[in-house]
């Protein structure tokens, strides 16, 4: 006589013993392998204007160290260069420009900007200075090899506009394409003088003299900042844009040399 097998119940205590690890196997981790609720990292690119290089290193490291989960990395570079990485969709998520014009004609790529610093120019020289630059109107000698940023450089903008109102006609042996590629053509020796901004003569103290220019022949360059809209960060890259007009970014800018926004 044929008989049917007994099926028989599986204790509950011991079926939720055998679920566990498929559980666990199932959603215990995240596609990164960590613990399923484990915050995940977040890398920041943000293009800044080249006069920017040594604070934002210095800044990077601060808010890294305040915003755990957070790296920030920077691409430096003459803002025009800049606005041409974001214009042929360079992957980035914020930007800081060393004018408003700059900014201003990506409008259509950013979000509202926000003024963080502003700077002024001065004249940089060979080291004790040896061919006696006194001012602006001392460019124009002909004795003197003088190297100025291109025209499309904001600090190469800014010097035309006080050398313009200056009436000084000046003949530069080149033309830039950043602040730092003047300061580095005057500080090797390879010119006698450039325009640049305060901020980046002070970086190359030991290396290079100042001349003052006065305040009523001088110039304010302003640095706005704001987020990408093509940012795949857009929450971090607006909490970094915003940090830079804190109290801890703003002190290290002022420890550098930049002004009040």
């Amino acid at each position: 006589m044929h008989r049917t097998p007994v099926r028989r119940a599986v204790p509950p205590v011991l079926a939720a013993a055998l679920l566990l690890p498929l559980l666990a196997a199932c959603g215990g981790k995240d596609d990164g392998g960590g613990p399923a609720d484990a915050k995940q990292s977040t890398t920041l690119t943000v293009l800044a204007a080249a006069s920017l290089t040594d604070v934002f290193k210095q800044a990077g490291a601060v808010y890294e160290k305040e915003h755990p989960g957070t790296k920030v990395t920077f691409s430096f570079a003459g803002s025009q260069e800049l606005a041409a990485q974001v214009r042929q969709g360079a992957p980035a998520d914020a930007l800081v420009t060393a004018d408003t014009t700059t900014m201003d004609g990506l409008k259509a790529e950013t979000d509202t900007p926000a003024v963080i610093a502003k700077n002024r120019l001065t004249i940089a020289t060979a080291k004790d200075n040896p061919k006696g630059v006194k001012g602006l109107a001392d460019l124009a000698r002909k004795d003197l090899k003088v190297v100025l940023a291109a025209p499309e450089v904001p600090v190469g903008r800014y010097s035309k506009k006080v050398l313009d109102q200056q009436h000084v006609t000046v003949k530069p042996v080149s033309q830039e394409p950043s602040v730092r590629a003047v300061l580095g053509k005057v500080s090797l020796g390879e010119a006698d003088a450039g325009i640049v901004y305060l901020t980046d003569a002070a970086s190359a103290r030991g290396k290079v003299a100042t001349v003052t220019v006065p305040d009523a022949q001088n110039a304010v360059a302003s640095y706005p900042a704001a987020t990408l809209k093509g940012s795949q960060h857009t929450r971090e890259a607006g909490e970094f844009v915003k940090w830079l007009r804190s109290d801890a970014a703003q002190r290290l800018l002022r420890a550098a040399g930049f002004q009040q926004p």
